[in-house]
């Protein structure tokens, strides 16, 4: 296990420099962070090149990537062009946006998964064709229509939370965002554990825990669902860093200030040290999950062994 363990966090480097490398050159390729700062008005000859080397822009773009390679390792994600931190952006978005990934989570484990279970022993029954019908609907439907209605409806309309989070972004807020933010992903592990469910139903070591006179809810829990699980962990795992950066949507609607939100604020006005700062957490959110999920599979299926 140790060595494993070694050996993927080996892995991890290539992939981690790899991804930075990439959005560095597509955020400061594809962008004028001059013009984004500036404004509306175009700047002078004079102010841009102060400004271009105040940055660090006047630079080579190998060796902007290097110098802020050296400056991640030493925890430095560099200044945005309001003069303020990102690191400091960081600490107040990240609790935000950690906050609403339980939320969606929690909602992906608890509600997915018992729904999966159910659907899945329950193959060709109308509850399961109503819930494979329910998340069709929901995989169809976009997340920016499901989060304006439930804002206008529950919000608005019936008065039933605030249409807007507040600053302190509670969990008891975060709730019906929690909610948007999870909907697809919820209908994906509810139609994954059903598959794997129904599939797992008619292998030889459930007939056997049967067999034996097992009790119904031990042979589900003990035997079928441990098994079953690990694509939906799989899934999980990955959905992560997937919910974390693709909250922008969620927040927007909800005047959520976390990660997404600093992203969208960071495009729009071309501020390339904000998002890239921001994604290079991101990746490495991203590959600490995966390397989690990778470490559960023993504990779901013991016949898994690392070399």
């Amino acid at each position: 296990m140790g060595r494993y363990v070694v050996r993927r966090l080996l892995q991890m480097i290539p992939v981690f420099i790899g991804a930075t490398l990439l959005i560095f050159l597509m955020v400061n390729v594809m962008g004028d962070p001059i013009a984004g700062l500036c404004g509306d008005r175009q700047c002078d000859a004079a102010t841009a090149a102060q400004l271009e080397k105040e940055f660090g822009l006047d630079k080579p773009v190998w060796q902007q990537y290097l110098t802020y390679m050296g400056n991640v390792f030493t925890g430095d994600f560099g200044t945005a062009f309001n003069g303020q931190k990102v690191t400091e952006l960081m600490a107040t978005a990240f609790p935000v946006t950690i906050r609403l990934t339980i939320v969606a989570i929690l909602f992906e484990i608890v509600i997915g998964i018992t729904l999966g279970v159910v659907t899945g022993l329950r193959r060709g029954k109308p509850v399961d064709t109503s819930v494979l019908m329910l998340t069709l609907v929901v995989i169809s439907v976009p997340t920016f229509v499901t989060g304006l209605l439930l804002q206008l409806l529950l919000g608005v309309e019936w008065g039933w939370i605030k249409p807007s989070v507040s600053a302190d972004a509670t969990f008891s807020e975060l709730i019906v965002p929690g909610l948007v933010l999870a909907s697809v992903s919820l209908a994906y592990v509810t139609r994954l554990t059903r598959t794997s469910i129904a599939e797992n139903r008619r292998s030889d070591y459930v007939r056997t825990a049967v067999a034996k006179g097992l009790p119904r809810r031990r042979v589900v829990i003990r035997h079928l669902l441990r098994n079953s699980l690990i694509p939906v962990i799989t899934f999980i795992g990955t959905d992560i860093g997937a919910l974390m950066g693709g909250a922008i949507v969620t927040e927007r609607i909800f005047n959520i200030h976390g990660v997404g939100y600093q992203l969208y604020q960071g495009i729009l006005r071309q501020n390339t040290q904000t998002v890239v700062g921001f994604v290079t957490v991101l990746v490495l959110v991203f590959l600490v999950a995966n390397l989690l999920v990778d470490l559960l599979y023993a504990v779901l299926d013991p016949r898994i062994r690392y070399a």
